[in-house]
């Protein structure tokens, strides 16, 4: 915080942590009596988790202080702005009939539902290795590749989760990511050498989970959602992908969603115009039908504005919100010391190299999981607990930072409280298959399989000592 005052609470530094306790705890409850809860009614339990640690706090000034500064901070900001404008972009290619194009397409050639599946993984991987940005390979695909594997009979849950660990793998590997800058940074070495020892975890995980994918998508069928009888399309809605061609590449050089999506949305929307995929008046407009720009109801008193810029950032409003508020909560825990309290509690148990990558391990599964962001949680466990524990166990700085950056991506992505999640569903809310959490956190598949890889890593050995060699040579 600004001022480095320290928040205390009647209890002790644990109860920083009360906020994400509640937060879950209220979650459970919900979804045990009603079923899956949208992700609009997660706000509530994120609400009244900030308002029940009130009364825990000592100095109920700073603790208002605490809030404003974590959801006023850049690191909060960033993602909520980004995701407004990848909305917009996204329903700019829903409303384009992309998307039906791609499914017709795909069944005129014979593509099926298990091969359509993989073709999405491996388009993820691609846009977010080459991208470095999750979300926006999760807003991309969600726009165009799920409502077209839908339609298609693809698996909408399996379907979703694929896209997630296609996103979680370039997170993962890509050299630009915020994740690799920091793992390797966060250690001392380079990242082009963190990426090249990581290469072999990446891959296998990959391996695993297309052949994991095809046998789910022929067990599950196409979950109980019909099949599009009618794939008819416009041939002209493939103009479209001159769109996602610029928003790709700019994304790839900048390395910024804003700059990418505004691009993809200006040029999305002119294309869309001209090749007669909308209206020019649909972008913003009431009535669409009969090109109104505001619409007048009754008497005049009541106003409303509608059309694809203004669903497209509406539909992003849930995220956003619940985002804010849970980096409220991210503050407050930051502002009690409970991480720094976890960290020192997990770093006394650690008395072998593999009990130090263990640790370190369940250290950063567990900052980004209750977090939902990856990149604070590597920089929160990184250089204060894992860089000492690896150097005092004699374990290479590169091993340590694939662990940090691969354990990180693991669950972060695919609990249902998590923005990665909330983000996916906002995106499947407008198609003809809207998903819970509950139907989507079974099949990040990606995911959980490297958690499976790493893990054995850590108990066979393997890796322990990567990049060894180069550190040698820059010794001499």
């Amino acid at each position: 915080m600004a001022d480095k005052k320290k928040l205390e609470f009647y209890g002790g530094e644990w109860v920083s942590f009360l906020p994400f306790v509640v937060f879950l705890a209220l979650i459970v409850v919900t979804t045990l009596m009603w079923g899956s809860i949208s992700d609009g009614a997660l706000w509530l339990p994120a609400f009244l988790a900030l308002i029940i640690a009130f009364f825990f706090v000592k100095d109920k000034r700073h603790y208002a202080e605490v809030i404003i500064e974590g959801m006023a901070s850049k690191e909060a900001i960033t993602p909520v702005v980004c995701w407004l404008f990848a909305g917009v972009f996204s329903r700019i290619l829903r409303s384009s009939g992309l998307a039906a194009a791609i499914a017709g397409l795909a069944a005129g050639i014979g593509v099926g539902p298990a091969l359509f599946t993989v073709i999405t993984f491996v388009a993820a991987c691609l846009f977010a290795t080459a991208s470095g940005t999750g979300f926006g390979t999760i807003a991309a695909a969600m726009a165009v590749l799920y409502p077209a594997g839908v339609a298609l009979g693809c698996h909408p849950g399996l379907l979703a989760g694929i896209i997630i660990s296609g996103a979680i793998f370039g997170d993962n590997l890509a050299p630009v990511s915020d994740t690799t800058i920091c793992s390797a940074t966060s250690q001392g070495v380079d990242v082009p050498g963190v990426v090249r020892s990581r290469l072999k975890y990446a891959a296998v995980s990959a391996g695993a989970t297309i052949v994991i994918a095809v046998i789910l998508s022929l067990v599950l069928g196409s979950g109980g959602i019909a099949m599009d009888a009618n794939l008819s399309y416009d041939p002209m809605a493939f103009f479209m992908l001159i769109a996602v061609v610029i928003t790709i590449v700019v994304a790839i050089k900048t390395g910024d969603i804003i700059i990418a999506t505004t691009l993809g949305t200006v040029s999305g929307g002119v294309i869309g115009v001209l090749t007669g995929q909308f209206d020019f008046l649909q972008i913003d407009a009431a009535d669409p039908a009969k090109g109104a720009l505001i619409a007048v109801h009754g008497e005049g008193l009541d106003r409303t504005v509608d059309g694809i810029l203004q669903t497209g950032l509406s539909s992003m409003l849930q995220v956003c919100i619940l985002a804010l508020l849970l980096f409220g909560s991210i503050a407050i825990m930051r502002a009690g010391g409970g991480d720094v309290r976890l960290l020192n509690a997990l770093g006394s148990v650690a008395k072998t190299a593999k009990g130090a990558e263990v640790v370190t391990s369940f250290m950063v599964i567990i900052l980004s999981t209750i977090m939902g962001l990856n990149a604070p949680a590597i920089l929160a466990v990184g250089p204060s607990f894992a860089k000492p524990l690896s150097e005092k166990h004699g374990i290479s700085p590169y091993r340590t930072a694939n662990l940090l950056d691969a354990q990180s991506n693991t669950l972060v992505y695919a609990m249902p409280w998590v923005p990665g999640m909330i983000y996916t569903l906002s995106f499947a809310s407008g198609t003809s298959a809207p998903l819970t959490a509950a139907q989507v956190t079974p099949f990040v598949i990606y995911g959980y399989v490297l958690l499976v890889v790493m893990f054995a890593s850590i108990f066979l050995g393997i890796g322990r000592h990567d990049g060894e060699d180069k550190l040698a040579a820059k010794a001499r």
